[in-house]
């Protein structure tokens, strides 16, 4: 790794508990590691057996993620053995809950990637819900359903929204986008940062650090 990007995971990783490593149903200092790395109504993607988990808490309002979110999908497709976990976190506007809303409604048709990719691929920050809504229409899902899904499990949708809350809080995160890459935690990360934390978090997790 690059001097400086082992500086920057190396200070961020201090606030991770050495549980997230990959102990299960491990809880420490208040952080619920199973909830984590395991929640079931959560978006995954990747190999589900692969032996690094990258955890991406994000925002379809922030720049940051849009820019990453590209290299993090063409790290995880290369690689082969990269589990995903999407953890929708809107903080930035309200708009951003409504992006994450339709985003995880997608999942009750299998479409959440496609409406994912959608509004990471809406340039800019501070997107409206007009804006977003169109860019949902254009990717292919079936948004009768899916507007339908949304009502429907508006319930469900809120209480996975405010798990996410609740876990990025119990880790200390201040903001998006942030990556859980193995026992590492770092923030905004270009496809050859993500390549080295991965590799980093195999050296430890081989090395049993």
């Amino acid at each position: 790794m690059r001097r400086r990007d082992f500086i920057r995971i190396a200070a961020l990783t201090a606030l991770v508990p050495a549980a997230l490593a990959g102990t299960r149903g491990a809880r420490a200092e208040g952080v619920d590691v199973n909830a984590i790395l395991r929640d079931p109504a959560a978006p995954t993607f990747g190999n589900a057996d692969g032996d690094v988990t990258i955890v991406a808490f994000l925002d379809y309002n922030c720049p940051f993620c849009k820019k990453s979110a590209p290299d993090l999908a063409r790290v995880v497709k290369e690689d082969g053995h990269i589990r995903l976990v999407y953890k929708d976190w809107p903080v930035l506007t309200e708009a951003s809950v409504y992006g994450a809303q339709l985003a995880l409604a997608a999942t009750y048709q299998g479409r959440y990637e496609a409406v994912h990719n959608a509004l990471m691929a809406i340039p800019g920050r501070r997107i409206d819900e007009p804006t977003m809504l169109k860019a949902v229409a254009g990717s292919g899902v079936d948004l009768d359903r899916l507007m339908a899904d949304l009502k429907t499990h508006i319930a469900d949708i809120g209480a996975l929204l405010k798990r996410n809350a609740a876990q990025a809080d119990s880790l200390g995160l201040s903001g998006t986008p942030t990556y859980l890459v193995g026992p590492l935690l770092a923030s905004t990360l270009d496809y050859a940062s993500f390549k080295r934390a991965v590799a980093e978090a195999r050296r430890r997790q081989t090395a049993g650090e």
